[in-house]
């Protein structure tokens, strides 16, 4: 129970998921003022959101009104629909206007990540009085989100240029902004994608991007802190897709059963109804496993090394279509790259499993003559499996690299091509490629 908790920030947040609503808001309210605040800035906008409609009317316009508008537009989206005027309501009447303007982009755009509350300058005038003026804002009088770039724009609101902190104090007080701003900068659109715009930051290292509209006009800026949330956000994305489910929209242990199970049974379906083809396959072959049983015990050695291959294959060419190490008009040397490295793969796999057959002859013999009408013994083995684990690998390389590139070009999520459905789709060809060099060498 709650009562059981210090009023320890630390311990009650590693104890947060784990409470219910009304236990969270007691832990909530027995920590001190200033500790208390601190807390609420670490919480995501989902637990924000939670507890600011658990209080009393009067705290919630308290704790509501301490958030930075794009932190509030956060809260407001991670709210239900029903809930969202009531949050709105609480702000004053200029930050719902920038907090409404924040909630008409999407919330993976850059416009949605953004703040509008950035230092600006005019181009004409001196040092000296930019300084001034920044002294006000560092000082309260106008709220900014960071004073560590400031931007020069002119009356249209178009940007001019950009300043660091350090560079404006190491300039001569007598100089206008226009002439010691930089105007080589990176701006990013209001719609662009907010793992391209994350990329953007890992290219440039920053610590801010401004954000321009179709006219060219700023209207925001994007800070780093923002892009940290997005990273994570779009890594365990990612991961969650990539082990063959559907990406979770809360936190493992705040997302209901029910719909825990909507998000992994679809895709366990789908797997299951794959692995019947496999089945299917080897069903063909009956006969053949009837005439030579011993058949059937190398089926899991292939099957897996072709699976384990296309993994490997899918999970090199999403990540670096990720981190955008690779474009489409890329496929052709990844086809090529990814073709070479099956064929030597599958060979060093096919020399390992023709080690094996030798082994396992040495250990437990097998009548290969009795059992094979072709009589062809433990050389045909061997031949079967390397010629199989050659093809199987080199197929599975293929396909674990080609489709992520075939997903994005469709426009869809290649993290889809998850290791599972790319091991399902090798089981099937592996069964075929396994009893069709079985068929052509040995029976």
């Amino acid at each position: 129970m709650i009562d059981n908790i210090p009023l320890d920030p630390a311990e009650l947040s590693d104890a947060w998921d784990l409470l219910s609503p009304e236990e969270r808001l007691a832990g909530f309210r027995m920590l001190p003022p200033e500790k208390a605040e601190e807390f609420f800035f670490d919480l995501s906008a989902d637990d924000q959101a939670e507890l600011i409609l658990s209080l009393a009317p009067g705290e919630r316009r308290i704790w509501m009104r301490l958030l930075e508008p794009d932190d509030a537009a956060d809260v407001v989206q991670a709210a239900d629909e029903e809930d969202r005027a009531t949050l709105l309501g609480l702000l004053d009447e200029a930050t719902r206007r920038e907090v409404t303007a924040l909630l008409a982009y999407e919330e993976d755009e850059a416009g949605g990540l953004m703040s509008s509350r950035f230092a600006r300058l005019r181009p004409d005038i001196t040092v000296d009085e930019a300084i001034s003026y920044l002294r006000r804002q560092a000082l309260g009088k106008i709220e900014v989100e960071t004073l560590y770039y400031i931007y020069v724009l002119d009356n249209a609101q178009r940007l001019l240029g950009i300043l660091s902190l350090r560079e404006l104090f190491g300039a001569p007080g007598n100089r206008l902004v226009r002439d010691v701003m930089n105007t080589d900068f990176v701006a990013v659109p209001e719609d662009m994608d907010q793992e391209a715009v994350a990329r953007l930051f890992a290219e440039y290292d920053v610590v801010a991007l401004p954000v321009i509209n179709d006219e060219g006009r700023m209207v925001g800026i994007v800070t780093v802190d923002d892009i940290v949330d997005v990273v994570q956000e779009e890594t365990t994305e990612d991961i969650q897709k990539y082990g063959g489910m559907e990406a979770l929209e809360e936190p493992y242990l705040r997302i209901g059963f029910i719909d825990l199970m909507r998000k992994r049974a679809p895709w366990l379906s789908i797997l299951f109804i794959g692995e019947m083809f496999t089945t299917f396959a080897m069903s063909r072959f009956e006969g053949k496993i009837e005439e030579a049983a011993f058949l059937a015990s190398f089926v899991p050695l292939i099957i897996s090394s072709g699976g384990n291959s296309g993994s490997q294959a899918s999970t090199l060419v999403v990540r670096a279509l990720t981190l955008d190490e690779i474009k489409l008009r890329d496929w052709w040397r990844v086809v090529r790259r990814e073709f070479f490295a099956g064929a030597l793969l599958g060979s060093i796999l096919g020399a390992l499993g023709i080690l094996r057959v030798a082994v396992w002859q040495l250990i437990s013999p097998i009548d290969y003559n009795g059992a094979l009408a072709a009589g062809l013994g433990t050389a045909g083995m061997s031949a079967t499996v390397f010629v199989s684990l050659l093809g199987v690998v080199l197929f599975g390389t293929i396909a674990g690299s080609t489709l992520p590139l075939l997903l994005r070009k469709l426009n869809f999520d290649p993290a889809s091509a998850s290791a599972p459905f790319v091991a399902t789709l090798v089981d099937v060809m592996g069964v075929l490629i396994y009893f069709a060099a079985a068929t052509a060498l040995i029976l």
